[in-house]
């Protein structure tokens, strides 16, 4: 179960790439690891290792952005096929928040069962955020409740977001949570009025 997220606060890292899929943020080959804890460290490996060593090339492994909590990426990240292990190696890495143009439809979902804040924004504005990032200085402050993305100087910047998902993050509900949460009461009514099924005892036990 994620934890309640209501605001993120943190440096944003740039990420100039259009069209990130789920295998560019983590290959196929690292899937059958089944912890999540760990899974940050092949976070998009293709692009920052080489022949299984670190290059220290990759914008998040810079040391103006290794502590970065704010990915700004392009149109269109998180597309491909549906690998909830990208989701957790976002967080893992220390991604809390994700500001793009648009978003893989499954990824977004994922996201927002585990925690991770995705924020649509018009191109531009992602792009003047995006720029204002290349400094390693840009802090962010991402308000979830009041779709809100605040700047030390002074601009802000209004978002949309679903109200099931707003309530997944703020309450920090995967899809059993919220089930429970918005259905629980009549799940144990209809339990309650279902006669209990009992297996009858055998007295023999017949061979097949």
């Amino acid at each position: 179960m994620p934890e309640p997220i209501s605001v993120v606060v943190g440096k944003a890292a740039p990420l100039d790439a259009d069209d990130v899929d789920t295998d560019q943020i983590i290959p196929a080959e690292f899937l059958k690891v089944l912890q999540r804890k760990g899974l940050g460290r092949y976070l998009f490996y293709r692009w920052r290792y080489e022949g299984g060593q670190l290059t220290g090339r990759f914008v998040l492994d810079s040391p103006e952005f290794r502590d970065a909590k704010v990915l700004i990426a392009g149109r269109n990240f998180g597309i491909g096929s549906s690998r909830e292990n990208a989701v957790w190696a976002l967080t893992d890495f220390g991604i809390r928040c994700v500001i793009a143009t648009s978003f893989g439809d499954i990824f977004y979902g994922n996201a927002s069962k585990n925690g991770l804040v995705c924020v649509r924004l018009p191109e531009k504005d992602v792009l003047e955020l995006r720029e204002r990032a290349r400094s390693g200085g840009l802090m962010l402050r991402v308000d979830v409740e009041k779709g809100l993305v605040e700047t030390p100087y002074g601009a802000t910047y209004n978002f949309e977001m679903e109200p099931h998902v707003r309530e997944r993050l703020l309450k920090g509900l995967d899809d059993i949570q919220l089930t429970l949460e918005r259905y629980g009461d009549a799940i144990r009514r209809y339990e309650e009025r279902v006669p209990k099924f009992v297996i009858p005892k055998r007295d023999r036990v017949y061979p097949y």
